[in-house]
């Protein structure tokens, strides 16, 4: 599978497959926490790395080693590692190499419980932390004109698709001594491969359209041998975020499809976007492939598609958008995105709630903001959908 001439359509099928004696045809699940050896010199010789044997499933399991095989080749990454979720592959990317007194340079535009990690957690370790607009390259230049440890950015970001411009932003980084963790979980790595743009690591909620069909958690990390198996090896191994065996085997499969589910949902999504940007109950859309999106160029430069979300303010605020959400029957309501059926979110007052007001809005994340994670239905329903809950949603705007 690492021959450059397998597609990653084939590598998401193929990709890591170790069958047993019994060669099975799925990949098998061991669901197993412990191995066991031939002889008390061989355990000697596991545990002083003398040779290669599974010693416990927190440290690496047959299972997980074939799902981290086949993001590592999807990634195009030299190596892998599967976590517990995948704000456990970003507490780990982020504490694996800091220590008290580095500095950590973040585009404002994260998810909540990172925006926590680096404005919370990390000042507790006496790290010192400074968010900076992440679509102004001025203001990059301007934070890491003195030295760093650490960049952290989401590209595009959660939930106003913000698009930052990696070989700009990694160049200026890696002049600053820092290394460049980007959260790609929006894109998937069939539309962005920050890697070839000059980040070091890359992180993902395999939650999200990895699995694809909302059953189970995961994370994962991908970067270069020497930082994957030097720093976060033994943190992952000495902490234990571990993913589950039965977990990674349920990913393994939704690998499969992963490609079919985001062509699919990101052609919909687009579609979407336009249908909501006709109507008069919106007021604004955001998705990275329309012209009307401020990083349209730069998303079209960095990605192969403009992905699975789009978000948009309706006409009348909160009130507005609470009855337009209250009103949809084929679209659930959820915080969790990259599913096969389609789920809708208000950012403010769920993903986004904790981070404050003032920073919603520095972020443009106001009360009337709604963000689509479009699934596997048919547009034409999609819309139908959309268009009954606007309606119910202007109604509110007018008794108001």
């Amino acid at each position: 599978m690492t021959d450059p001439v397998f597609s990653p359509d084939t590598r998401l099928v193929h990709g890591g497959v170790a069958r047993s004696q019994f060669a099975e045809t799925a990949e098998a699940l061991f669901l197993t926490s412990g191995f066991v050896y031939e002889s008390a010199e061989e355990a000697e010789a596991t545990f002083a790395g003398t040779v290669s044997h599974y010693q416990y499933s927190r440290f690496g399991n047959p299972t997980l080693s074939m799902l981290e095989e086949r993001l590592a080749l999807l990634e195009g990454a030299e190596v892998c590692r599967v976590t517990a979720t995948g704000m456990a592959a970003v507490h780990a990317a982020l504490l694996a190499p800091l220590r008290s007194g580095d500095r950590v340079v973040a585009s404002r535009a994260l998810f909540g419980s990172c925006h926590w990690i680096v404005s919370t957690l990390l000042p507790r370790y006496g790290i010192e932390t400074e968010f900076v607009d992440g679509t102004d390259l001025g203001a990059w230049r301007a934070a890491l004109a003195r030295p760093a440890s650490l960049v952290l950015v989401e590209t595009p970001s959660n939930p106003m698709l913000e698009i930052i411009d990696l070989p700009a932003v990694a160049a200026v980084a890696h002049t600053a001594g820092a290394i460049v963790v980007v959260d790609n979980v929006f894109a998937t790595p069939l539309l962005q491969k920050p890697l070839a743009f000059g980040a070091d690591v890359v992180v993902y909620s395999a939650t999200k359209h990895f699995d694809g069909q909302g059953r189970v958690l995961g994370g994962a990390v991908l970067g270069r041998k020497e930082w994957m198996e030097g720093t976060l090896q033994p943190f992952l191994r000495n902490t234990g975020g571990t993913l589950s065996p039965f977990n990674g085997w349920v990913l393994l499969k939704g690998l499969e499809t992963l490609s079919l589910r985001v062509r699919a949902a990101g052609e919909t999504a687009a579609r979407i976007a336009d249908f909501l940007a006709g109507r008069a109950e919106v007021e604004r859309v955001w998705y990275p492939f329309r012209a009307d999106h401020p990083q349209e160029r730069l998303a079209r430069a960095q990605m192969q598609g403009g992905g699975t979300v789009v978000s948009f303010a309706v006409r009348g605020g909160k009130a507005a958008a609470f009855a337009a959400m209250n009103a949809l029957r084929l679209i659930a309501i959820s915080n969790n995105l990259g599913d096969a059926k389609s789920l809708a979110t208000h950012p403010a007052t769920t993903t986004h709630m904790r981070i404050g007001e003032a920073e919603r809005a520095r972020l443009g994340i106001t009360d009337a903001v709604i963000r689509l994670s479009v699934g596997l239905e048919d547009a034409a329903d999609l819309e139908a959908d959309l268009a009954r809950a606007l309606v119910a949603g202007w109604a509110e705007r007018a008794a108001a």
